[in-house]
């Protein structure tokens, strides 16, 4: 007999993702399915394990794709499969997400489950917009209240008039389109028009925007200024503080979109969003290993003939010696050759596999590479170069001129594993920039995009790891933007702070001094 499952509601909190808790991270990184609604952060789903199963219910106002009677019965019906299951919810699940049913239903069908809270947007949206839910002497306690449940009749609810009666700050989510219905009521319960009055749209996301007034002219504000849902109303004297944040991350309200291997993009993602950044990936690349080739078997077995082995990848010092172990050798086998390296990420790359690089290249291309090699090797050398099918010809072509002997043995192979986003115009409309770290990544994203992508690329501006990835670019017709001077990701991440502080409104930001040493992933690959 199958074993029952288990279901953990988790709050995923206001928006942005790195305001979930970590008790929510650990069960969305141990779960086999994840059940979630529309209003979260597509990062989130990136934290589950690859075979989990991700189903969208896309719960939104007025756009219900799964009736919550159906969103009950799916939950039992994952956990009766004996499947760990995530129902990911914005905000809090007892915070009108209707947690409360899930559980019903649940636990009449004898499954265990965990009620993971989460960050509500009835304090946190207000207070990414300086507005405090609460403050001494001004407002001593705070409300919340749906704004989208109406009566039958199509008015506010009964208790509204008691609700609108209250001291303190009144906070109403999901309200938007009862703006007008909401605000006549509290002029009808006695709230004088001069109430101050906040509409924040997207709190916590960099999209955000707010909206101040009072309840005599807020609706004709947020009208003006084009305001739509998700939206939260703020009605009371703290509506009139502005305590928004005065220091600002490097990147933030940034938006922007990778493109790599997973291992890659993970990096470079942590460093954007360390300074304030929101990425998204775009396009993942995958490791095609042909490390069990007749060549590669053949240049193992050559091992003693060689004096360099050339690395342009971090990718290829973690292939390369894989296969060293799977087909038979340990480090003994490369204990008296020489290593080149591309750059300093495939270096700390080489490191972990115990070696030190013994050429580094001032800067990381693949022609500096080369032309460095030619002042070191003399006509009794013997390289090995285990890399990508794509490699750059210009290594081959320097080392040509030079006379040097050498095998350059095709150790793996880069491959697109799809675009990640559902709907992938909209989403790079969305972005402010979209990264490329290789030629290959280039080529995977074009060979995917139709007209509309196209034209969603020319709206937004292109970052390249280096000047290889540029030109294969430029052969798509579209020229990169910004070039990262100092091919890691580092380099594009400076890049990105640098053309970012020019285009965002000035205020009290404080630049990196270190942006830290993370494995790079050449462009040459």
């Amino acid at each position: 007999m199958k074993e029952t499952g288990v279901v953990y509601l988790v709050g995923a909190g206001p928006g942005d993702p790195g305001l979930i808790t970590e008790k929510g991270l650990s069960r969305l990184r141990i779960c086999d399915a994840v059940v979630y609604d529309a209003l979260l952060s597509s990062r989130l789903l990136d934290e589950v394990p690859d075979q989990c199963r991700k189903i969208h219910v896309g719960k939104r106002a007025g756009h219900h794709s799964m009736k919550q009677e159906e969103i009950n019965q799916l939950l039992v019906e994952l956990a009766g499969e004996g499947l760990s299951v995530v129902r990911l919810k914005g905000g809090d699940p007892f915070v009108f997400g209707r947690g409360g049913e899930e559980i019903m239903a649940l636990s009449e069908a004898g499954i265990p489950y965990e009620v993971v809270s989460g960050v509500t947007s009835a304090v946190a949206a207000l207070a990414s917009a300086g507005i405090p839910v609460t403050h001494r002497a001004v407002s001593r306690s705070f409300h919340v209240m749906t704004g989208h449940t109406l009566s039958e009749e199509g008015t506010l609810p009964a208790d509204f008039n008691e609700f609108a009666r209250l001291s303190g700050t009144l906070v109403f989510l999901m309200g938007l389109g009862n703006l007008s219905l909401i605000v006549k009521g509290l002029l009808n319960q006695g709230k004088s028009g001069e109430t101050p009055a906040a509409v924040i749209q997207n709190g916590t996301l960099p999209g955000e925007r707010t909206v101040r007034g009072a309840l005599r002219d807020i609706e004709e504000k947020v009208l003006a200024a084009g305001i739509k849902s998700p939206a939260i109303i703020v009605v009371g004297e703290v509506a009139s503080l502005d305590f928004s944040s005065t220091l600002k991350q490097p990147l933030e309200g940034c938006r922007i979109g990778v493109t790599g291997t997973d291992s890659f993009t993970d990096r470079l993602r942590k460093q954007l969003t360390s300074f304030g950044g929101t990425s998204e990936s775009i396009l993942s690349l995958l490791i095609e290993s042909c490390r069990k080739s007749g060549k590669m078997k053949e240049a193992y077995e050559k091992l003693p003939s060689y004096t360099w082995i050339v690395f342009t990848s971090a990718n290829g010092v973690r292939e390369f010696f894989h296969g060293l172990l799977e087909w038979g050798y340990d480090f003994r086998a490369v204990g008296h050759v020489k290593f080149a390296v591309v750059g300093r990420g495939t270096a700390d790359e080489l490191l972990r596999h115990g070696f030190s690089a013994d050429y580094i290249p001032k800067k990381y291309q693949v022609q500096d590479l080369a032309a460095g090699l030619k002042g070191l090797i003399s006509g009794e050398d013997r390289l090995l170069i285990p890399r990508s099918s794509g490699g750059s010809k210009e290594l081959n072509e320097i080392l040509d001129e030079a006379g040097a002997s050498y095998d350059d043995i095709v150790l793996y192979d880069v491959a697109s594993a799809g675009i990640k986003t559902e709907n992938r115009a909209e989403a790079l409309k969305q972005l402010d920039y979209l990264t490329f770290s290789s030629a290959s990544g280039v080529e995977a994203f074009f060979r995917e995009a139709d007209e509309e992508i196209k034209e969603a690329l020319a709206g937004l501006k292109v970052v390249c790891i280096g000047d290889i990835t540029a030109k294969a670019l430029m052969e798509h017709g579209r020229k990169a933007d910004i070039i990262a001077g100092v091919y890691t990701i580092r380099g594009i991440t400076e890049a990105i702070c640098r053309d970012w502080k020019e285009e965002a409104p000035c205020g009290h930001t404080i630049m990196p001094k270190n942006l830290g040493r993370k494995e790079e992933r050449s462009h040459t690959k």
